[in-house]
């Protein structure tokens, strides 16, 4: 998987945060590239429809969380029906080997864009719908990362990790058991709500019902990933509520996802 040079921008690649009406995680999803080194650009879908940016331009893209439009006919489906207006040019983008990260609602719109999970004939073979306790969930959860995923965001992280959610509509569904199936033979399952003990059990500790806990999932590359949780949340270990007695921690886990993305483009 190769980064086509002409997107890079000396030693510190150009990142496209993707915003629109209803996003409010964008200046957070920023300053994290920033910290680790990236370039980011605060990019409205309506400078895409004017043609005032180019996405060939940028190393790597971000769609942020937040409620896009309101999510008023449903969570992230008016972002996508946006972004399906340039799916050729994202899907060169994807295939060229850049990063693309779609983070909650941003995962919400890559989904129902048909990106993620990844189908080649770009059918959306996933959806969301609302959580199964009825009501939105804003707390910390465990999660498990996939060691077998190919997926460069969580390279070299712990195989177990904390990260905050905020949710209404996290409960990933799928079009038939067929598949999960094909997710698990690709390994596209990037990441899973666990116990606090590695198992894979229901509410609380799935927050929305997702199938088979699915809290995150990658292309087979592993360039492209969608994720309910909040990496942008947990880049300083003050983020964490029991900050003060992991003196260990030195940094947010979260950080590191936007730092695997940045040195990729560099190397």
């Amino acid at each position: 998987m190769m980064v086509s040079k002409p997107a890079l921008r000396g030693k510190r690649p150009k990142v496209l945060v993707l915003r629109a009406p209803g996003t409010n995680c964008d200046m957070e999803t920023a300053l994290a590239f920033k910290r680790v080194g990236g370039e980011p650009e605060l990019v409205s879908i309506a400078d895409f429809k004017a043609a005032k940016v180019r996405l060939m331009e940028f190393s790597v893209v971000a769609i942020p969380g937040g409620f896009s439009y309101g999510d008023d006919v449903g969570a992230g489906k008016i972002l996508a029906n946006q972004v399906k207006l340039y799916m050729k040019e994202i899907r060169n983008f994807v295939r060229l080997g850049r990063p693309v990260i779609g983070i909650c609602n941003g995962f919400q719109a890559l989904v129902k864009a048909g990106l993620l999970p990844f189908s080649a004939a770009g059918e959306q073979t996933a959806s969301f719908t609302a959580n199964d306790s009825g009501r939105f969930e804003s707390r910390w959860v465990h999660l498990r990362l996939n060691t077998q995923s190919m997926c460069l965001w969580t390279q070299g992280l712990p195989e177990m990790i904390e990260l905050p959610v905020a949710h209404g509509e996290g409960k990933l569904v799928l079009k038939s058991p067929r598949h999960l199936e094909e997710l698990k033979k690709n390994k596209s399952i990037a990441l899973q709500y666990v116990s606090d003990d590695g198992k894979l059990l229901g509410y609380p500790h799935n927050p929305n019902g997702s199938v088979f806990n699915i809290a995150g999932l990658t292309n087979p590359e592993g360039n492209c990933l969608g994720l309910m949780p909040h990496p942008e949340r947990f880049t300083v270990r003050h983020h964490h509520p029991n900050w003060t007695r992991q003196t260990f921690m030195k940094e947010g886990v979260g950080l590191e996802m936007f730092r695997n993305a940045v040195k990729y483009c560099q190397s």
